[in-house]
């Protein structure tokens, strides 16, 4: 008999451990960022993919050709996959994670009507501080968290897309008011990756934001002798962003001016004065075309002291 559920995961590690695993069912690999870049509301739709690849394009000199293979072909496959009535999503807590799990939920709410969807959501274990990747788990602690899932019902999945909505919209003032909702019970790690997400902004204090100050940080707390071991100790580090070596790289070369080098990596005069927010890196930073969800990412700026978001106005 043919097993009627479909797995779809947050990358390639988790599908390759669940193929490991041998758990039944088929598997597709979301293979997005959508923390990064312009979004629009109607995933999947045409318009949708060509504003995501010409981010990609832009932004990480992504082919065609590889958008196609590695992002398209997985989404075709999601689409062309109808039998399985029983869908299981696999996400972790960070802000990378939960934001593509919001929009494959859209999807699923518009696509895929009256399905049974299960959330399997890995962070924090009984007993330990730590926040926990689906491939940190032991095989014994996934299983577990599979026999465990959540099963969304419509409320969740009416939640999730709304969520969605305000990530797309072009002001993320909104998403500030998501810590006055009753929190879903579902999305237990929902309401700290937006607060993660609304710190994304440049601060007022220096320009930076938090992916920005925590790579200055890191830089000046330790001593690399490489790009390469600056970034693996970046990896090791985050908690909360859940962001690749690439992004991080790219991160790394937009703060140049920070550093007189990264082989070895050193802080320049300007840097340690942005760690101390004696200077504003704004407006070397500031740029029309960049996009976080659907709002212009220099349009806004966000206040530590506060921590409240601020329009400028033109």
């Amino acid at each position: 008999m043919l097993n009627k559920t479909l797995h779809i995961t947050n990358g390639d590690c988790t599908t390759n451990y669940l193929k490991k695993l041998q758990v039944k069912g088929k598997i597709i690999t979301w293979r997005e960022m959508l923390c990064e870049g312009k979004t629009l509301t109607d995933v999947g739709s045409e318009k949708f993919w060509n504003t995501r690849f010409q981010f990609f394009k832009k932004s990480y000199n992504v082919s065609k050709e590889m958008f196609i293979n590695l992002t398209l072909k997985e989404y075709r496959s999601l689409c062309n996959t109808k039998n399985n009535k029983e869908i299981v999503l696999w996400f972790e807590h960070d802000l990378f994670c939960q934001i593509n799990m919001l929009a494959v939920l859209s999807w699923l709410k518009k696509h895929r009507k009256g399905y049974t969807i299960f959330l399997v959501c890995s962070g924090k274990i009984k007993g330990s501080d730590k926040m926990f990747s689906l491939t940190d788990l032991s095989e014994n602690q996934i299983l577990e968290h599979y026999k465990n899932k959540i099963e969304l019902d419509q409320n969740d999945i009416e939640y999730a897309d709304y969520i969605w909505q305000l990530y797309c919209s072009n002001s993320p003032l909104r998403l500030e008011t998501v810590n006055n909702f009753k929190p879903n019970k579902a999305f237990k790690y929902l309401v700290d990756a937006l607060k993660v997400h609304l710190k994304r902004f440049p601060s007022v204090e220096n320009g930076l934001n938090n992916t920005e100050n925590f790579i200055l940080e890191t830089a000046n707390n330790y001593t690399f002798s490489t790009k390469k071991q600056f970034i693996t100790k970046l990896l090791e580090l985050q908690q909360v962003f859940g962001f690749g070596d690439i992004q991080y790289e790219t991160a790394i070369n937009n703060l140049n001016n920070a550093f007189d080098s990264i082989n070895p990596t050193k802080l320049s005069k300007r840097g340690k004065e942005l760690l101390v927010n004696e200077t504003n890196y704004y407006r070397e930073l500031r740029s029309d075309n960049s996009y976080l969800g659907g709002s212009k990412k220099y349009s806004f700026l966000y206040s530590n002291a506060s921590e409240k978001l601020l329009q400028i106005t033109n």
